[in-house]
């Protein structure tokens, strides 16, 4: 089991890896300014999309 520490840090390098730099840390500072409620929006928000799909949605 890791630790959450080692979760952040192999999150925030998924992050960075699928929107870059400057885009991971808005999306970090998006949740945590606002009231975000990851698990809800996951389960109704998100498309059930891979990565490179929904990265190229998102960019149109």
């Amino acid at each position: 089991m890791k630790t959450e520490t080692e979760i952040r840090q192999v999150g925030m390098l998924a992050l960075i890896k699928a929107l870059g730099t400057v885009e991971a840390e808005r999306f970090v500072a998006a949740l945590t300014r606002d009231r975000f409620d990851y698990t809800e929006w996951r389960k109704t928000g998100l498309p059930n999309l891979d990565i490179e799909t929904l990265s190229t949605q998102a960019m149109h």
